[in-house]
């Protein structure tokens, strides 16, 4: 039975209308016990309270010097929101409680003091922690530690920066063995490795809060076949967001970010305060929106998963999706903002943006019901952030080896990590290993007599802190507004391959603003405000949610249950009607597949439903398996549930095409030839130390970064291929980019069960995927015209409107007797 609250605490407590929930009191019981814990709570259900309660009542009942609690989380913003939120308690009790953030954007004269005075309370980031951990005097800072507060563990598990932060915390147990461990997690698929993952004895989990409301709302007119919008609901969107008090709308990616909310603005006849939020703009003016929304100025903020987590605001009357949600947890968590108080129903509007799309949204909201949530567990932690980890601790005092295997294997994420492979790393932070070990510029430890690691000079322990973290950026430039009285303010950062399909004059969306492209200059990206007509390059592209596994099986029970049917609008229902006439649906335990001819091409769809990584990945090895068998394969294009590939000549025996052995040499030899393991070697360099990013009085600028990378990634190829930083790059590959364990899965379970239809059109399910062909390179007027002409006629045929296109080798003869030829972008 939980105990009671002490005073002043109850007081306080009273005088706000409040009563301690039942597990803000569990985890005082936990604390009283000497218990490692972690809470899971759904969002508003008072985590970040019942995180720090135990350590102010222990300050207030016990008051003592020093650092008491560090609280750890991945965002810098929450960690100064809760500054502020924590302090007007301890103020309002009268307590002699300190409370700090510590984050790369605390001043330097600041973290001296910080050092030289360490506060009770400390809440940072895990890169902030990684360079406390790295400093000299590490020992008697966290020497008096009693908690280490890890908030969103959900988030961080499985991650690199998840990676870092368990490291650290293994070597706080070194530092400060009696520290408690506390975690605070939203509700997850997977508690039992959460839970390994925070070290926590004790775990403590919140019933779910009231139900929330999700509809589901249509644009007007003809819903769209295919594309990710959803701009032609902007109308609706307007209209919710009028009727409410504060809204956030949350998009997919910051390309739509940026035509949402301009679309949205168009509309703004009562000029409501509507505002932009996605992590290219300023921080700047990132902050300047979160501190609008906490103090309640702002109608509305259109946003991408900058803000899924932390910060409270609990003005936020209702959350709108437009775009699919990719999954079910994902859902929730953004469904979680409106409202943040777990009695309440939050509610939520899905609005799709495309025919697929209005499936997944019934299917996520299914899911929702069911309390179907998803999510891989945690993978195994990257070699990269090892090394980077290992020389941070030569950094603070010399180390045996043996001690330091001990600790690392401590951490759930490097549990399983052999002594060889250990070993491995450990050799190249200390020379760069048998391919680099002539070069002095990668030695960077040495062994003393007694075998004890030290850290080679100064200059290297400076560099490690300045480029330490395992985020790297991609190739970035500034965007700045120039004009004839030269540079204007600078608006944010903006993908550099994006800028290299520009040519001046060509017209974008950036920070809300219709900007032209002038030049590229000295790393920056120089634009003029304004422009003609619509923007003639739709925006960069940003990052894209990858669709999740079991709400890809709710969308493919769904395809397989009539019954259910009536949860769609009537276009939709017509649309699977028509296709189960002409073809099949598919299945959940098969793989539907369909070859078609159309003008002088045959195209092959399949109905993976493995989203779009995945499906780009099998896009390369299967259209390599039919050059092998003679069908010319022209190219591919992949969706979240499609792959299309179309080729010169007819694909036959397409079951052989998607055999399991597709993941052997033929994925081997792909990954050797594509840029891909450049690409990610890159990243896991930079991670390393292998590449710095940054040096003391100088910063490389990304080109210089890429050939460095380049050349010694062909060097590692050539001399040593089983380098320890070639291991972490494949690995690196086969989780993420190219899903390879999602694809082994899926061919697995369709051995046997692959469905090939033979048609003789384009079914009605294929259209999205066929109109997906094209789009990306739309860079005029003309283009759009044929576009869309080719998008009505492609829809006439598959609906059985119009015959498709005729063969080249019969249009000569067509043209002989007077008939006419059909417009055909794909040929």
């Amino acid at each position: 039975m939980p105990g009671t609250l002490p005073e002043p605490f109850a007081s306080w407590f009273a005088t706000q209308g409040w009563v301690p929930r039942p597990h803000q009191l569990a985890m005082l019981d936990a604390a009283n016990a000497g218990e490692s814990v972690l809470l899971i709570a759904p969002t508003g259900g008072g985590k970040t309270l019942a995180g720090f309660l135990p350590s102010l009542v222990d300050l207030a009942s016990n008051p003592r010097p020093g650092l008491h609690t560090l609280y750890v989380s991945p965002l810098k913003a929450l960690a100064t929101d809760i500054v502020r939120n924590l302090t007007r308690p301890v103020q309002q009790m009268g307590l002699a409680i300190t409370i700090e953030a510590r984050t790369g954007d605390t001043p330097a004269n600041r973290r001296a003091r910080q050092k030289a005075a360490p506060p009770h309370l400390l809440l940072t980031t895990p890169e902030s922690l990684a360079v406390l951990i790295s400093l000299p005097d590490a020992p008697d800072f966290f020497g008096s530690l009693a908690c280490i507060v890890m908030d969103e563990v959900h988030a961080l598990a499985g991650t690199k920066r998840g990676d870092q932060l368990a490291l650290g915390v293994s070597r706080l147990r070194t530092l400060a063995p009696k520290a408690r461990r506390v975690g605070l997690s939203a509700t997850v698929a997977h508690p039992d490795a959460v839970q390994a993952y925070t070290g926590a004895t004790r775990r403590i989990e919140v019933a779910d809060g009231a139900p929330p409301e999700i509809t589901i709302t249509m644009p007007r007119g003809r819903l769209s076949w295919s594309g990710h919008m959803g701009l032609e609901a902007a109308p609706q969107v307007m209209a919710h967001i009028k009727d409410a008090g504060m809204t956030i709308v949350f998009v997919n990616t910051r390309a739509q970010a940026e035509l949402m909310f301009q679309a949205l603005w168009k509309l703004n006849d009562t000029t409501l305060p509507i505002a932009l939020h996605h992590g290219s703009l300023e921080v700047e003016q990132r902050r300047k929106v979160e501190a609008a929304m906490a103090a309640g100025t702002l109608r509305a903020v259109v946003a991408t998963s900058s803000l899924d987590l932390g910060i409270d605001w609990g003005g936020v009357d209702q959350v709108i999706q437009v775009g699919a949600p990719k999954g079910v947890s994902r859902l929730l968590q953004r469904v979680g903002r409106a409202n943040h108080r777990m009695d309440e129903a939050s509610k939520a509007i899905l609005v799709p943006a495309n025919r697929f799309e209005v499936l997944e949204c019934e299917a996520a909201i299914l899911g929702v019901a069911a309390r179907e949530l998803d999510g891989d567990p945690p993978r195994p932690g990257g070699l990269d952030v090892l090394a980077q980890h290992l020389l941070a601790l030569a950094c603070s005092a010399p180390f045996l080896p043996d001690d330091i295997y001990a600790e690392v294997t401590a951490a759930a994420p490097y549990a399983s990590v052999t002594r060889d492979v250990f070993d491995d790393v450990l050799r190249f932070v200390e020379d760069g290993g048998y391919a680099l070990q002539a070069y002095d510029q990668w030695k960077k430890l040495f062994r003393d007599s007694q075998g004890r690691m030290h850290v080679r000079n100064a200059r290297t322990a400076a560099a490690l802190r300045m480029n330490i973290g395992t985020i790297v950026e991609a190739s970035v430039l500034k965007v700045k507004l120039t004009g004839k009285r030269g540079f204007g303010p600078t608006l944010g950062e903006v993908e550099e391959y994006f800028v290299n399909m520009l040519r001046p004059g060509d017209t974008f969306m950036f920070a809300g603003r219709l900007l032209r492209f002038v030049r590229v200059r000295e790393m920056a990206c120089e634009c003029m405000e304004g422009g003609d007509g619509d923007p003639m390059v739709p925006a960069y592209a940003g990052g894209r949610l990858p669709l999740t596994t079991n709400l890809a099986d709710r969308v493919r029970g769904l395809l397989q249950s009539p019954e259910k049917w009536d949860l769609f609008p009537d276009q939709v229902r017509d649309w699977l009607r028509l296709q189960r006439g002409v073809s099949r649906l598919p299945g959940r335990g098969d793989l539907l597949i369909e070859t078609f001819p159309r003008g002088d091409r045959w195209y092959l769809v399949a109905y993976c439903f493995e989203g779009r990584n995945a499906h780009q990945t099998l896009g390369m090895l299967v259209t390599k398996r039919m050059e092998r068998a003679g069908f010319a394969p022209l190219g591919f294009v992949a969706t979240d549930y499609v792959l299309g590939i179309w080729s010169a000549n007819q694909p036959r025996n397409v079951a052989a095409l998607f055999d399991q052995d597709m993941l052997g040499d033929d994925l081997e030899d792909w990954m050797a030839e594509s840029s891909m393991l450049k690409r990610t070697f890159r990243n896991v360099a930079v991670i390393a130390g292998l590449i710095q990013r940054n040096l003391p009085g100088a910063e490389k600028n990304r080109r210089q970064v890429t050939v460095n990378s380049d050349l010694i990634y062909e060097v590692l190829r050539r001399h040593q291929p089983d380098h320890i930083l070639l291991r972490a790059t494949r690995a690196d590959a086969a989780s993420g980019l190219i899903d390879a364990g999602r694809i082994a899965a899926m061919l697995a379970r369709v051995k046997g069960h692959i469905v090939h239809m033979v048609l003789s059109r384009v079914s009605p399910l294929a259209v999205p995927v066929l109109l997906e062909i094209g789009r990306e390179s739309v860079r005029t007027d003309t283009d759009e015209d044929s576009l869309l002409a080719e998008a009505e006629a492609i829809i006439a045929e598959a609906t059985g409107q119009a015959e498709p296109p005729v063969p080249m080798m019969h249009r000569a003869n067509m043209a002989r007797r007077g008939g006419r030829k059909q417009p055909d972008l794909f040929s």
